[in-house]
Formats: C-alpha cells, sequence, structure tokens
C-alpha cells in the first residue's frame, strides 16, 4: 500500500501523525524547489505550527524542471515522513502540510493562479544558489531568468494580484546565500523592472522579502532509506520520505507583508537582523562541509561522518571553526561560536545519516565565494593565513580537474563546461589564477592575491 490519506487508519500507533483535518485546511503557501530539504525543514515547521493550532498554512509545492517530486507526493496526499536519524535511533513522524506538488513547465497557469490567489500569503524559495540566474557581476541574467526560473511565474502571479486589487506577499528565500533576502528583492525587481515596470512600486512597497538563516542536514534519500522507513510504517510505502537530524533551526528576520504561521512553535527565531546566524552558518557549517567534501573525496571518503572520522581532516575542519572562520564573525548578542562550532563537529560526526560528499561537492563554483573566499578576504585584510581554506582550494582544483571522476563520478556544476575549456587549452596551471584570481570567474572581486595563488600549486 502507499502512504496516503486513506493509508493513515493502517500504520503502526507510533507513528506520528497530523493533528488537524487536512482536507479542511486552505492552501497559504507556495513554495518553489520543493525537495528534500524543504520537506525537512519549512515543511515541517509549518506542518508543526498547524499541530499546534494555526489553520490555512497548507503548502503547494512548484517543481521548476522535473517532475519526480510530484509523483512523488501527489498519489500520496502530499503525505511524506520525516526520519530524524542519531546514535540514539530513529524517531518516524508524518508531515502533513504539503496539499500538492506543481510541474512548471506542465501547467505554468496554475502556478501563477496559485501565487496570485487570495488566500496565498507567502512564497518561499529553496531553488538553490544557480536558481537565482546571476551573471558574473551578480546581477540579474535576464536571458536565463526567462527560461524555466521562478522570476516569470512570480512576476505574471502578482500582476494578477495588483490588478485584481489583493495584497503583496512575503517572499521567503530558504537557500544559503548571503543577505538571501536583499539580494531576492533586489533580483526579483531587476526582473519586474525589465518585464512588468507598472509593478515595480507596488512590489517595493506591499512586498516584503526578510532574510532567513536555514539549517538541518538532509542526505539524498536512497532506496535503502524508503525501504527503512516502509519497514516503520507496517510495509506502507513512502516514495517521499526525508531523513534528516534531530537537530534544526531557523532564525527568520521579522519583517512580514501580511499573516505567517507560528513557525516559532517549532523553535524558529524571530530576529532583528539574521546576519549574523546566516555568515555564521555560511562560513562555518557550510565552510567545513565543502572543506570535507574535496579533501574527503579525494582521501577516499565516500561520507562526511568518515571524513571527519579522519584525524587530518578533522584537525584541517578545526582550523576552519575555530581559527579562520570564527574570527570573522560579528556575534550576536548571546551567540557563542565556540560552541556552536563544537556542535558541528558533533553533527558531522553522526553516522546515522549518511551524508554523502558529492552531494556536497556539487555546484561549488556556486558556493565557494561565500562559504571560502569572504572569510579568506577578511582574514588576508587582518594580517591572519587562511591554510585550511587554502587547503579546501586546491582540493577543489583538483577535484574539477576531474582527480576524482574515476571514483565518484562526473563533475556536477554548471561552469564543468568552462572548466573543460580552460583544461583543453591552457592545462591545469591556469585553473587557479583564471577562476580565483583577481576578477576571476569565480572569486570576482574576493579573488586571492599572488601569494595566496601560488600557494594553490598547479
Amino acid at each position: 500500500m502507499r502512504l496516503s490519506d486513506a493509508a493513515l487508519a493502517n500504520l503502526p500507533a507510533d507513528v506520528k501523525r497530523p493533528q488537524y483535518g487536512r482536507d479542511a485546511q486552505k492552501v497559504g503557501i507556495v513554495h518553489f524547489g520543493i525537495g528534500a530539504f524543504h520537506r525537512a525543514h519549512q515543511a515541517w515547521y509549518t506542518d508543526v505550527a498547524m499541530n499546534g493550532g494555526d489553520r490555512d498554512w497548507m503548502i503547494s509545492g512548484v517543481s521548476l524542471r522535473s517532475r519526480t517530486v510530484a509523483e512523488q507526493m501527489n498519489p500520496q496526499d502530499g503525505l511524506y515522513a520525516v526520519a530524524e536519524r542519531s546514535g540514539k535511533g530513529e524517531a518516524i513522524s508524518l508531515a502533513g502540510a504539503v496539499r500538492n506538488v506543481l510541474v512548471a513547465p506542465e501547467n505554468p497557469a496554475a502556478v501563477v493562479a496559485a501565487v496570485a490567489d487570495a488566500r496565498t500569503h507567502i512564497l518561499s524559495f529553496t531553488v538553490t544558489e544557480k536558481g537565482y540566474c546571476r551573471d558574473e557581476a551578480g546581477k540579474l541574467d535576464l536571458a536565463v531568468a526567462d527560461m524555466g526560473s521562478f522570476y516569470p511565474l512570480v512576476t505574471q502571479g502578482l500582476a494578477q494580484r495588483l490588478a485584481a486589487g489583493r495584497s503583496g506577499l512575503t517572499l521567503i528565500s530558504c537557500d544559503n546565500l548571503a543577505d538571501n533576502g536583499e539580494t531576492l528583492q533586489a533580483l526579483l525587481g531587476q526582473y519586474i523592472d525589465r518585464r512588468a515596470p507598472h509593478l515595480t512600486r507596488w512590489f517595493e512597497e506591499e512586498c516584503a522579502c526578510p532574510s532567513t538563516m536555514v539549517d538541518r542536514i538532509v542526505p539524498a534519500t536512497t532506496d535503502q532509506d524508503r525501504g527503512r522507513v516502509a519497514q516503520r510504517l507496517g510495509s506502507v510505502i513512502d516514495e517521499a520520505c526525508v531523513v534528516t537530524e534531530p537537530f534544526s533551526q531557523w532564525v527568520i528576520e521579522n519583517r512580514f507583508a501580511g499573516p505567517r504561521p507560528r513557525w516559532e512553535l517549532a523553535g524558529a527565531e524571530l530576529v532583528e537582523s539574521v546576519r549574523p546566524y546566516e555568515t555564521a552558518k555560511l562560513r562555518m557549517l557550510n565552510g567545513a562541509h565543502s572543506l570535507l567534501a574535496y579533501c574527503g573525496l579525494a582521501a577516499g571518503h565516500a561520507f562526511v561522518h568518515e571524513a571527519i572520522g579522519d584525524p587530518a581532516l578533522r584537525r584541517l575542519a578545526e582550523m576552519l571553526l575555530y581559527h579562520e572562520a570564527a574570527p570573522t564573525i560579528s556575534t550576536a548578542p548571546g551567540q557563542d561560536l565556540t560552541a556552536y562550532a563544537a556542535k558541528l563537529v558533533d553533527r558531522f560526526a553522526n553516522s546515522a545519516l549518511n551524508h554523502r560528499l558529492v552531494q556536497i561537492a556539487m555546484d561549488g563554483s556556486q558556493k565557494i565565494p561565500q562559504r571560502w573566499l569572504a572569510t579568506l578576504a577578511e582574514n588576508r585584510t587582518a594580517g591572519r593565513s587562511s591554510p585550511a581554506i587554502l587547503s579546501g582550494l586546491r582540493a577543489w582544483l583538483r577535484h574539477i580537474a576531474g582527480d576524482n571522476v574515476a571514483k565518484w563520478g562526473p563533475i556536477e556544476d554548471p561552469l564543468a563546461p568552462m572548466f573543460a575549456t580552460i583544461l583543453a587549452s591552457h592545462g591545469r596551471s591556469a585553473l587557479a589564477a583564471m577562476l580565483l584570481g583577481r576578477n576571476g570567474a569565480v572569486s570576482g572581486r574576493l579573488g586571492l592575491a599572488d601569494d595566496e595563488l601560488g600557494l594553490l600549486g598547479s
């Protein structure tokens, strides 16, 4: 039997399930990029809020490309299991906040209608760094944005809201971007200026784009995970289940254009400024993750817990956390970076998750500027060296040059064609300078100094 509303009566009694009438709830959120992370994070927070008494915050998910998630979730009435795993065991609960998944290429009008619906109050996004369609200068690449991104759909939906005299929306980026709310507002504003200028003033005055920081480790779900969850559900099959850690964090700038769920019931923090938390997450958690990914793959490790269990890599990660990243972060009151770093190392060592390093290594050209290069630049200005980050950059250059392909598969990166062209035309010796030097294709204004490039070797 496939998981669905009809299958709930057949589940074991110890499986937690939604405590609200799902059919009676209206959709209040449209989410773009409904992958595993969203299901384990924002949708889970929303489910907790509705279990706590909030109503009409169901989510319509939007898949911008593949129909895979729709095929996983729609036959299950949007239900899915969240499996929290740690050394203490596994806890299973069903999340019910997702109503359905719309596949944008197949029915863009339905997505636009969902954005325009009077009952919708929030748009949220987990489209990854590359989903924002930025050019090398960080501005919107309009041609790319017109081809299958969220920008046309959101703009058309907002235009229908304006025409119908409806309220503005809160648009919440949950991606690992510095100042993600400001970034979303600026880029969508650029798109609106070019494609629907009559919306510009209304968007600026009636909509809000609060910044957020999201944190929960969510490995890609495997067939083995699905089989294990099916056993816990009494042989009921769940194609949409997610596996995650018990820890989660969501810090949100307290700036909304209208109503919102009480996400704080699940532990969300509403703050005046997200930046200290966001910077710590990007430079410490994400920075150490990328370091472990590239150095760990080179050392033959498959999973994060294996890499952090390697004494040499653990020392390298701790050097980044305590001595390179933490000194560059201006903390919020009560924010303890030493305790945060120690917690991260413990989380990385969670062997119950099997978080694959190749998953973290994807799209490195989009990630390392904010994860490593900003830290490197600040340390350089302060007269401090960053040997752990330089080690990571060396490992990344070798990774994109193909050193890991035989063991770990092809390079997954939007700039992979550029890497191949540089290698074919100039050889490995040119990679560091052309990608990471002053105004490099990846580094931009965060380019390495000549002495740092020299330390990377060829």
